[in-house]
């Protein structure tokens, strides 16, 4: 006899093994920020990325340049430290490894990343975590264009770590010898932000 509640338990099954201790499976796609959501006009004439640092030279991306470059498409979870985690989410950009390649060499004293974005928020992270093959400077979710709620025109994706640490809004890329505490963790948030190991808080 068919039961419909045995194919949604087992789909349920299937998926615990994706979803790290203490979080829930969301259809849902919450928004949640710091501070307002930036509002554009004119994107080509009002927004750039520009990176500094731990690099042969500064340099700059316009808009159109940096749509120029080439794109790739990953499907991923994500995860919220605020709980919710959200299955199978399709992102279009470009990958941090091949944006890399069209950036001035690093020095080799770079070790560490802070992700600058709109209104002074940052978030810091390890240049290693950010090789991984599914971080990605992202521009599309679900094939269209990111809303200005969820980070338009571009955001940082960076599936392995709590949600905040894939900063909305990216206007710059600072390249660092030394770690530097980005904005949630200059306020008690867990520096590493691992959901498997649930580093929510600086004393997890």
């Amino acid at each position: 006899m068919f039961n419909p509640f045995k194919r949604k338990d087992q789909a349920q099954s299937d998926q615990s093994h994706r979803v790290p201790p203490g979080q829930y499976v969301t259809e849902k796609f919450p928004v949640l920020h710091y501070g307002s959501v930036p509002k554009y006009t004119n994107v080509e004439e009002q927004w750039d990325l520009r990176c500094w640092g731990e690099l042969a030279e500064p340099v700059r991306f316009s808009f159109r340049e940096f749509r120029a470059l080439p794109t790739t498409t990953i499907k991923t979870d994500i995860h919220c430290v605020t709980r919710w985690s959200k299955l199978d989410t399709t992102w279009e950009g470009v990958s941090f490894r091949e944006f890399l390649r069209h950036i001035p060499p690093l020095k080799p004293s770079a070790r560490f990343v802070i992700a600058h974005s709109e209104q002074g928020y940052t978030a810091n992270l390890p240049l290693e975590a950010l090789l991984d093959d599914d971080v990605m400077l992202a521009y599309k979710y679900e094939g269209q264009e990111l809303t200005p709620e969820h980070g338009y025109p571009l955001r940082l994706l960076v599936p392995k770590k709590y949600f905040w640490k894939s900063a909305k809004w990216l206007r710059g890329i600072e390249f660092l010898d030394h770690d530097r505490l980005g904005f949630w963790e200059r306020y008690g948030y867990n520096n590493n932000a691992d959901p498997w190991r649930e580093e929510r808080y600086a004393d997890d």
